[in-house]
């Protein structure tokens, strides 16, 4: 195994994390996805699977959204 391969691993188990934790806020809720929620735009939950989504697309290379 790369030492690529073990970074992969780590964004990828972040983003992980933070889907679990985004799901119980959601189930806890009674919701299906964080939309129809009244803190969807200043939930920091939210904010933090956001950023943790971008981070394993880029492997914390850190930059804009281009792609």
């Amino acid at each position: 195994m790369s030492n690529e391969e073990i970074v992969i691993d780590e964004w990828e188990i972040k983003l992980d994390k933070m889907l679990v934790e985004l799901n119980s806020c959601q189930e806890s809720n009674s919701l299906k996805s964080c939309t129809p929620c009244s803190q969807f735009f200043e939930c920091e939950l939210r904010k933090k699977y956001v950023i943790a989504v971008y981070e394993s697309m880029n492997k914390g290379a850190g930059g804009g959204f281009e792609f």
